[in-house]
């Protein structure tokens, strides 16, 4: 399925990012990191609502449902596979949302050194009371 292993940026087996909604280039719920997926959408992200205005700014609105191309629209909480730009992007700008590290592709560290994505890693406790 990817074109190399899928280890996350602890180098140990990719975790899902999500299912509902389906996320990752090929829509199986992965971040992967393949050779035809020019966005890079490597990152798994719990979207905030300063995250999805900022992308509808930058041109890319994630939250209007578009269902001829099977997207639901997100919310604010949904756990979705971030293009590596963007979030880079995102994050020079303030509005960088919260990574699940686990379920994010160890070629991130290609481009984002590790105390960064340990300053923007979600905090387990907050996903389980809804706090981020």
């Amino acid at each position: 399925m990817s074109d190399e292993s899928d280890r996350n940026v602890y180098g140990t087996e990719l975790r899902p990012c999500s299912v509902d909604p389906e996320t990752g280039f090929l829509r199986d719920g992965h971040c992967r990191h393949l050779r035809r997926d020019p966005g890079r959408h490597e990152v798994c992200a719990v979207l905030t609502e300063a995250f999805l205005t900022f992308s509808k700014a930058q041109g890319n609105d994630l939250t209007t449902p578009q269902p001829e191309f099977g997207f639901p629209g997100l919310e604010p909480g949904d756990r979705w596979c971030l293009c590596l730009p963007r979030w880079i992007e995102a994050r020079e700008a303030g509005h960088a949302p919260p990574i699940v590290l686990e379920a994010t592709h160890e070629r991130v560290l290609d481009e984002i050194d590790p105390d960064t994505l340990r300053e923007y890693e979600l905090d387990p406790r907050a996903e389980e009371t809804g706090d981020e």
